[in-house]
């Protein structure tokens, strides 16, 4: 049987290349030969005539497959899972060119698969300026004068990712505070949750940004006590006037920057991921990357809502693709800001501030109406809400779009899904909305949230048990650079909820805490299904992608507290091994 299936498969190979119904048909043909070489594996007798490229022997598998939660060893050829199964059957698989690795008791996880990135400005970020960890105004404007000091004239300083709640006082930078240190080069350094950022004199000058300029729709001026000249700070759409003066990257930056975060990703075990910021000069990189044979993980990426027809009108429906590496024909779109720059979108004030309760940084009637219309065109929407009241009246956008234009699968999603009203749990589950939240935004932001919006609304912030316990789909991220690409970070966010600063040892409202299998499952399967790839990829089965991780440690067994210190050891995509972990080369023979 087996050997007629591969007969089967190479034909339609040679005849049906290139053309969609060959494709189909290999896709149709290879899935019988999984099946009939799993049957195989799981009770028949005889030699197979195919033999692995590599095979993974001796380890401790979680495959986040129901059928067979654990395993001993993983065969892989051409790029995807041939058997899962115990060493010693799996070593019938063995050829003279298999390769072999002996995982010695390793822990074996799918890849992770990460929701939520800004990929292109992390590859930046990895080669900018840090200031995220500066502890006060002073160091924060040393690092940028050493920054300076590197760059030839006329050139930007930009990235940062400052967070001025780790300085006494928590004020917010100012003009005057950059130009101290740096006077003479424009300076415009973002917030690390990206919802606002700063600029010296210099910048605002070039941008036009002056006493005399109104608050953009969307968006905040942050003006000097007393009067209405800018004081530097500019929150949510307001930031695009100094964007538009920046002098854009060369591709050559940019192809830097994309091949800095590939290996960034490979060394944390990240196999798939969601460019939330896609557009053609990016998608070209990445092209050219995969044909180059350099792409060492998967992009499904999104186009902003503003250019849905373009996608429409193309024809392009979700997830559309002609390989399993690069995907498009998804769209992400903002209702609000963030909480970290007060311009999340809640019901009631926020506390430190009585006079807002957060901002729309898409004007709701635009919103609503591309959405409805997006969707009608079959695009796949990820929709960045953030405070109970956003949260709220964007699943009433999406009920709209159901009733409007029809009952499919959708699998709309709610990007970070971080503050929720009580009732609205429910509502995500009826409507089948995917919650796509960054687990270590809780850790990060509990630090300060209380300060903002108080206990009683902390109490469904970052709500990962309820939601799971309500019987939503629960996928995970990291939101790169606002928090760090690592998964095992954002596993111990999620299991521990313990917040960066040494407060909460036993969590911030443990209540939320979920298990380590379940923040493994949404960080692969459910994250892949989010992406509506649950088929190909997320578990370790046969038939599914060769992209998986070993680990260091075993997550699911030693103490939670010891998880963040756990590294990755091997990082496989499509059957390759693209990153080990120096000193265990040897291993694979």
């Amino acid at each position: 049987m087996i050997g007629k299936t591969i007969s089967h498969y190479k034909t339609i190979e040679k005849l049906g290349e290139g053309t969609l119904k060959g494709k189909l048909a290999m896709n149709r043909i290879l899935i019988c030969f999984f099946i009939a070489l799993s049957l195989l594996m799981t009770g028949c007798s005889g030699d197979s005539p195919v033999k692995a490229d590599l095979i993974l022997t001796n380890g401790k598998i979680w495959t986040v497959d129901q059928t067979r939660p654990r395993a001993q060893a993983i065969a892989i050829w051409q790029g995807k899972i041939l058997a899962v199964g115990t060493t010693a059957r799996i070593r019938s698989l063995i050829g003279p060119e298999t390769k072999v690795l002996d995982l010695d008791g390793k822990l074996v996880l799918p890849g992770f698969h990460d929701n939520h990135t800004h990929f292109v400005q992390g590859g930046f970020w990895l080669t900018g300026v840090k200031l995220k960890d500066s502890e006060n105004e002073e160091e924060f404007g040393r690092r940028l004068a050493a920054k300076s000091k590197e760059l030839p004239p006329g050139a930007w300083i930009t990235g940062g990712t400052w967070d001025h709640d780790n300085w006494p006082g928590g004020n917010l930078p100012t003009a005057e505070l950059i130009d101290r240190f740096v006077p003479n080069r424009p300076v415009f350094v973002s917030r690390y949750d990206g919802h606002m950022s700063v600029a010296n004199s210099l910048a605002m000058r070039m941008a036009g940004v002056s006493a005399t300029i109104p608050d953009p729709p969307g968006g905040v001026i942050v003006r000097k006590p007393g009067s209405r000249v800018p004081a530097g700070v500019l929150k949510d759409t307001a930031q695009e006037m100094v964007y538009r003066v920046i002098p854009e990257r060369s591709v050559t930056e940019v192809r830097q920057a994309i091949g800095a975060a590939l290996a960034e990703a490979r060394r944390v075990g990240v196999t798939s991921l969601e460019d939330m910021n896609l557009n053609p000069r990016t998608l070209r990189i990445y092209q050219d990357l995969l044909r180059e044979g350099k792409l060492t993980a998967r992009i499904n990426g999104r186009w902003a809502m503003s250019r849905w027809r373009e996608l429409a009108d193309m024809g392009i429906t979700r997830n559309f693709t002609n390989n399993d590496w690069i995907k498009i024909g998804g769209l992400k779109e903002y209702v609000d800001g963030s909480l970290g720059s007060s311009t999340a979108l809640f019901f009631e004030p926020y506390i430190q501030d009585p006079s807002t309760s957060g901002v729309y940084t898409t004007r709701p009637a635009v919103l609503k109406r591309n959405i409805l219309e997006a969707d009608r065109a079959g695009l796949h929407l990820a929709i960045h809400a953030i405070g109970d009241r956003a949260n709220s009246e964007l699943l009433d956008i999406f009920e709209e779009a159901i009733n409007t234009n029809g009952r499919r699968d959708r699998r709309f999603r709610i990007e970070h899904a971080q503050h929720i009203d009580p009732k609205d749990f429910e509502r995500f589950a009826e409507l089948g909305v995917i919650a796509c939240v960054q687990p270590y935004h809780a850790i990060d932001d509990g630090r300060w949230a209380e300060k903002r919006i108080g206990h009683e609304r902390g109490k469904t912030t970052y709500p990962f048990r309820t939601f799971l316990d309500s019987g939503v789909k629960l996928s995970f991220g990291s939101d790169w650079t606002v928090a760090p690409l690592n998964p095992i970070l954002g596993i111990d966010a999620a299991v521990t909820r313990r917040t960066t600063d040494g407060a909460n040892p036993e969590g911030w409202f443990p209540e939320q805490k979920i298990t380590v299998e379940e923040a493994i499952e949404a960080y692969t399967l459910t994250s892949a299904y989010a992406s509506f790839e649950d088929h190909i990829k997320g578990s370790i089965a046969p038939g599914k992608l060769a992209d998986m991780v070993v680990l260091a440690e075993d997550i699911l067994t030693i103490p939670v507290n010891a998880i963040p210190k756990v590294e990755v050891l091997y990082t496989i995509v499509g059957g390759r091994v693209v990153y080990t972990k120096e000193g265990l080369l040897q291993h694979i023979k």
